[in-house]
């Protein structure tokens, strides 16, 4: 298995940037997508690939992830060899699907660190710290 390395947001969007081959997972539910936006990289020309780790209500991770994910990537033409980026919330769910993908062989993978919202600010907010939202990368509403 590889070992996922953590990258900030802005390293991330530079990679992303740099090589046309990389592609921005956001594992978070359909809810966090509509409800608190999702990641643009149509700057890039493409878009992040959206697939939850875990449903909501429940909070069960899905036992089909890894199959369900290397089904998009190969129909988007994503090579296991390709630059994956894991993004959640916060950065622990994006941690856990892409250890799972680095276990069926996707061997370079990485955790967007702080997700697109970061940790709890003083007011128990997020996205004002840290994250991909804080950092101002581009992102639109769901």
């Amino acid at each position: 298995m590889s070992i996922v390395e953590d990258v900030p947001p802005l390293n991330a969007w530079q990679r992303l940037e740099g090589n046309p081959k990389a592609q921005l997972i956001d594992v978070r539910t359909r809810s966090e997508w509509a409800f608190v936006g999702v990641p643009d990289v149509s700057a890039l020309s493409r878009q992040a690939v959206l697939v939850e780790w875990q449903s909501f209500p429940g909070g069960q991770a899905d036992p089909n992830f890894q199959v369900h994910l290397a089904g998009l990537l190969d129909k988007a033409g994503v090579a296991k060899d390709s630059e994956l980026f894991f993004i959640c919330r916060s950065g622990g769910r994006s941690r856990l699907a892409a250890e799972a993908m680095a276990a069926v062989g996707y061997s370079r993978c990485f955790n967007v660190e702080d997700g697109f919202e970061g940790p709890l600010d003083a007011g128990r907010h997020r996205g004002s710290i840290a994250g991909w939202k804080s950092a101002g990368l581009p992102w639109v509403q769901g």
